[in-house]
């Protein structure tokens, strides 16, 4: 996956492995640490919004019609502004932006979200520490 102009990215893009964990066991310690450093507060409110995966095409139409949105990232928070924060694994080379997570997270970025892509739980964490201490007017 190639670095995208105008949205934020975080990580070692050069780190080469490709048995580094795969992007859903970064997201479990992402969330987990969250909800260790922050369970008042960060950890309780921020979730991951399941989007299309593996789903009967009548799922997705009836999910998007309640609402379920195409290209939603990994990580969400509410916050001034919201952090929106697209996962992938620490070995960019080793992961691809599905269709529509460009585009939501230019919309959102557009809307005054805080919105990046993270290459591994450590870097969402530096991404989240980044948002949390400089710009979420809330905390």
């Amino acid at each position: 996956m190639k670095p995208l102009e105008g949205i934020p990215h975080f990580g070692n893009l050069e780190y080469r492995n490709p048995k580094c964990p795969k992007e859903a066991a970064e997201q479990v310690t992402f969330f987990n640490q969250l909800r260790h450093h922050y369970p008042d507060t960060f950890g309780l409110i921020a979730v991951h919004n399941r989007n299309e995966g593996k789903k009967t095409a009548a799922q997705v139409v009836k999910e998007k019609a309640e609402g379920m949105a195409t290209g939603a990232p990994d990580i969400m928070i509410p916050g001034n502004p919201s952090f929106l924060c697209e996962l992938k694994r620490t070995d960019r080379t080793l992961s691809t932006l599905q269709p529509g997570q460009e585009p939501y997270l230019r919309a959102a970025i557009a809307a005054g979200s805080y919105g990046c892509i993270a290459f591994g739980w450590v870097a969402a964490w530096e991404a989240f520490e980044y948002w949390r201490t400089t710009l979420n007017k809330a905390a």
